[in-house]
């Protein structure tokens, strides 16, 4: 991601956080009440970790995962094929 350099109230800045905010919000935290703060942690990593990176399939990457995304860079590489 680039740094930021535009005015002020130019709301284009922050779509791509604003866009992920709002799904994780709406897929899983939408209803949810937590007892303590570390349910809401373990919910937060486990949407993010296993769900997010893993699953979901991303738009902006040809319709794959980020851990497949990844796995199809690293094997398209030249070269020695490198541990990952």
């Amino acid at each position: 991601m680039i740094c930021s350099m535009s005015r002020k109230g130019d709301g284009w800045d922050h779509a791509p956080a604003e866009s992920w905010f709002n799904s994780f919000k709406n897929e899983r935290l939408f209803g949810e009440r937590f007892t303590t703060r570390e349910a809401m942690k373990a919910t937060a990593f486990e949407y993010i970790e296993v769900f997010d990176n893993r699953k979901r399939l991303h738009s902006t990457l040809g319709y794959t995962s980020p851990v497949q995304f990844l796995k199809d860079w690293i094997n398209a590489q030249p070269g020695e094929k490198q541990v990952a």
